[in-house]
């Protein structure tokens, strides 16, 4: 997908209720759900235990961290759109975050974002994007979250 170059808070202001587009795919490969264990501390069998999750498992084979997953967003937004004149952003929180299906290892994920509201807000502006990362070829996605962003110009 081409990265949407947004230009400044006046256009972004006017996309408000709309998609601000689509990122790349992105594979999910054992060495990053592993290096993701590694960092968190959680290296449950089902994340990163090939053998054990083949035969142990739900989905037979290891699955990424709900988590991992949810981290992407921010790698996910540098191949969807930017916004130009932003001399910083701030992770504010989220607002509601929900993991429908997993994502196997070896599978490919990538997230649609939507501006669902822009107000002004100490010194800047606070943005509610509805990110929604979906797994090659499945039907449900792998995880819908509102991200709570500040922004500053």
């Amino acid at each position: 997908m081409a990265l949407r170059v947004i230009q400044g808070i006046e256009e972004l202001k006017s996309l408000v209720g709309q998609s601000l587009g689509t990122s790349d795919w992105c594979e999910i490969t054992q060495e990053r759900i592993d290096a993701f264990a590694t960092a968190t501390g959680d290296h449950q069998w089902i994340h990163c235990d090939p053998a054990r999750a083949a035969v142990e498992g739900p989905y037979g084979t290891t699955v990424a961290h709900g988590f991992l997953t949810l981290s992407l967003c921010i790698a996910l937004t540098e191949t969807s759109f930017r916004v130009e004149g932003v001399t910083m952003i701030i992770n504010y929180g989220l607002n509601r975050v929900r993991f429908p299906a997993p994502v196997r290892v070896g599978s490919r994920v990538r997230m649609h974002s939507e501006l669902l509201e822009l107000r002004a807000a100490a010194e800047g502006f606070q943005g509610v994007f509805k990110h929604t990362i979906e797994v090659e070829g499945e039907s449900r996605p792998a995880c819908v979250m509102e991200a709570v962003l500040r922004l500053f110009f």
